[in-house]
């Protein structure tokens, strides 16, 4: 699309932020507080070549703006600024290097790493407080103006109540990379996400939302670069408005529209996994590729009295500002935008305690959480918080406001520890299977906020849980240094893949018992991609750099009989979760309110089907528990759920406790294609490192 460009730049507007079509022309507006000048460099329809570069004329409220007219979507363009580079006092202006709008929706182009697109000059002997002046425009992917058209359709959104939720995370490349029922060219892009046999696998699971690794476009890292690897899991991002563009099969960015809307037809819920707490620019010694170049003081936050070095409570190089009021409305503005522009459901906040950081610290009533739970549009959607950073008093499970779920990394590990054998664990298990209230349970939140997992992208999958002691990330080129050493895990007797039939009984056995408890507990269930058919990565625990089938998706597993019984064993256990309220408790509750006479509704067991006492709970090498749930359905029915636990390596007799209803077993995770039957006998076999679920109803009064 070619446009007749003007020789100058009108005023404009300072609102919107960003590069905004009117039909007419097109409206610019940038924020920099400490530029001196701002220039708009327009680039030809393949972007290679600079072909006319403006000055904003307007600088209005620290937001620098103008308006070119007869231009539409489909302008390519980038932006220089000019200003101090002196970097110990935070200043890195250099027009010398092209610089991405930081809201452009879409990117034309990938980063080419070379010493130019660093603002100082690298191996020099003064590092980042000398200047390169070279220009990098050739190497820096250029933003594009768009016009946002979609028909979204009648169909309203899902909306999934919270207690009803199940989530299912996924690499949007990795789950359809090895799927052979699909075209090769569009394997592995939000085509093939929103593609019927994939959202079928889903249908089957009964998922009710999907949680995507970042889609916003992120860069490939230098050093991966040079060791033959890439960012796969892509938490290094580029621009907060615009889609990872090698996720778009057609180049177009409604693509992944298309994608959300075949999703949410099926009754699917979209949600974004976001990473707003650094950039891709990295530290000091970074690249200049969007916000460093146009007001680095501003967009991050630098150590005081040190503003040369960044604050890394990240981990990553760089935090960004938050506390500025134009970077906490550039965050946003961007989840509105994928809210309202892409109709997504909800947001992971990767390092969530990072944004919820002022002077002082975490501060749950900081400005970044105010902004989302007053906001008519975002207050409204799922919003989950990854609860911890690598800063000051980083870790923080349970310590966001209400209106936040929070993955429950003690859920996690307090499950492998138990299921692995581990002594001394049954009063843990038991905070966990009512959605960890000694954590949760303030400020009138509900066991929602507990989001349950076994196993998720960064760690062991659940294959891997019961295959490996030790981490295997050799490939990942840092000598196995990288990755959590503590994965809580048992290899079941040999180390990696085995043909021995007992082991591989074995370890099946632990998958459904831990999966089952999951899905069986109260809380929000997360289940890893894969993990419902036995998909392993070999080990690796860091599969962050390998984009190959280390971490896609292995569908020919899925089609094996031992990958076919597995999805059938987690589809029941999502249906009778689904089918039964006692099985999600939706409220935090008094544990000794009587349902009925004599039956409150929580109870303890010990395998003779007596109440657990405080010695019993006290006793370590305990591993078997009973855990009764009961509740008044909106007929009147009082259901009942009784769990029986074996966490040992012997199968057990366990006594059925007194209760006023019939018993039917509705699940074993010994016998994972058994038919649901009633109980004829007052006690049941649990085997060793099993699971079985009972089921029973009173009529009401």
């Amino acid at each position: 699309m070619s446009f007749a460009l003007a020789d100058k730049l009108d005023p404009g507007l300072p609102y919107p932020l960003g590069a905004h079509s009117d039909g007419l022309g097109i409206n610019f507006a940038v924020f920099s507080a400490n530029a001196s000048k701002i220039e708009l460099c327009i680039f030809d329809q393949k972007g290679r070549r600079e072909i006319r570069r403006l000055t904003l004329p307007e600088c209005t409220d620290e937001v620098w703006h103008g308006y070119l007219p007869d231009a539409g979507p489909g302008l390519i363009y980038g932006y220089r600024a000019y200003g101090p580079y002196d970097p110990r006092n935070g200043h890195r202006f250099n027009p010398q290097k092209l610089l991405i709008d930081p809201y452009a929706r879409k990117l034309l182009g990938t980063t080419r790493w070379s010493d130019a697109l660093f603002g100082y000059r690298v191996q020099h002997p003064k590092a980042d407080l000398s200047q390169d002046r070279r220009d990098s425009a050739a190497l820096v992917p250029k933003s594009v103006v768009t016009s946002g058209i979609f028909n979204w359709g009648t169909k309203e959104r899902p909306c999934t109540p919270w207690a009803e939720t199940a989530i299912y995370e996924v690499h949007l490349k990795g789950a359809t990379m090895q799927r052979e029922d699909l075209r090769r060219d569009i394997r592995g892009t939000s085509e093939a996400l929103g593609s019927r046999r994939f959202i079928d696998h889903l249908l089957k699971l009964g998922v009710t939302a999907v949680e995507l690794l970042p889609v916003h476009a992120f860069l490939q890292d230098h050093f991966l670069v040079e060791r033959g690897l890439r960012n796969y899991w892509g938490y290094n991002t580029l621009a907060f408005f615009a889609p990872e563009p090698s996720y778009l099969a057609n180049g177009q960015i409604n693509d992944l529209r298309l994608a959300i809307r075949r999703l949410h037809a099926a009754g699917i819920e979209v949600i974004l996994d976001v990473v707003y707490n650094h950039t891709a620019e990295g530290n000091e010694l970074g690249p200049t590729l969007s916000w460093r170049g146009l007001d680095n003081a501003s967009y991050y936050r630098l150590i005081p009295g040190e503003e040369r070095y960044y604050i890394n409570d990240t981990g990553c190089g760089n935090t960004v500002n938050l506390s500025h009021p134009r970077v906490l409305q550039m965050v946003m503005d961007s989840l509105r935008y994928w809210a309202e522009s892409y109709q997504i459901d909800g947001f992971r906040f990767d390092l969530g305690v990072t944004l919820g950081r002022e002077g002082t610290g975490f501060d749950p009533g900081s400005g970044f959480f105010d902004a989302i739970l007053q906001d008519p549009v975002l207050s409204r959607l799922k919003l989950i918080s990854e609860p911890w950073d690598t800063g000051p008093d980083g870790y923080q499970l349970g310590n966001h406001p209400p209106s936040f779920a929070e993955w429950n990394d003690k859920f996690r590990d307090g499950i492998r520890r138990f299921w692995s054998g581990e002594a001394g664990l049954r009063g843990e298990l038991a905070g966990s299977l009512m959605a960890s209230p000694m954590i949760f349970d303030g400020r009138h939140r509900r066991p929602w906020a507990s989001v349950n997992y076994l196993a998720s992208h960064d760690g062991f999958t659940a294959q891997d849980v019961v295959s490996y002691n030790d981490k295997h990330n050799e490939v990942n080129g840092d000598e196995n240094t990288d990755g959590h050493g503590e994965n809580f895990s048992n290899n079941c007797g040999v180390e990696g893949s085995t043909d021995d039939p007992d082991v591989l009984a074995l370890r099946k056995q632990v998958v459904r018992a831990m999966l089952a408890t999951v899905f069986l507990s109260d809380g929000t269930p997360m289940l890893l991609a894969g993990d419902e058919f036995g998909n392993s990565q070999q080990g690796n625990n860091n599969a962050y750099c390998q984009d190959n089938e280390i971490s896609w998706l292995d569908w020919a597993q899925a089609e094996s009989p031992d990958g076919r019984e597995l999805i059938d064993f987690v589809s029941r256990l999502i249906a009778l979760r689904r089918t039964h309220l006692s099985l999600r408790m939706p409220r935090f509750q008094d544990s000794n309110f009587q349902v009925l006479p004599d039956v409150p509704r929580v109870a303890w067991y010990d395998m003779d089907g007596s109440a657990m006492t405080e010695q019993a709970w006290e006793f370590a090498e305990g591993r078997v528990l009973g855990f009764r749930r009961a509740c008044r359905l909106a007929d009147g029915t009082v259901e009942l759920s009784l769990l029986l636990i074996n966490g040992g390596a012997e199968g057990i007799e366990f006594q059925i406790p007194d209760s006023p209803c019939d018993w039917t077993v509705m699940l074993d995770a010994a016998d994972p294609t058994a038919s649901a039957a009633p109980i004829g006998n007052p006690a049941i076999k649990v085997s060793a490192h099993g699971l079985v679920l009972l089921m029973g109803s009173v009529a009401g009064d």
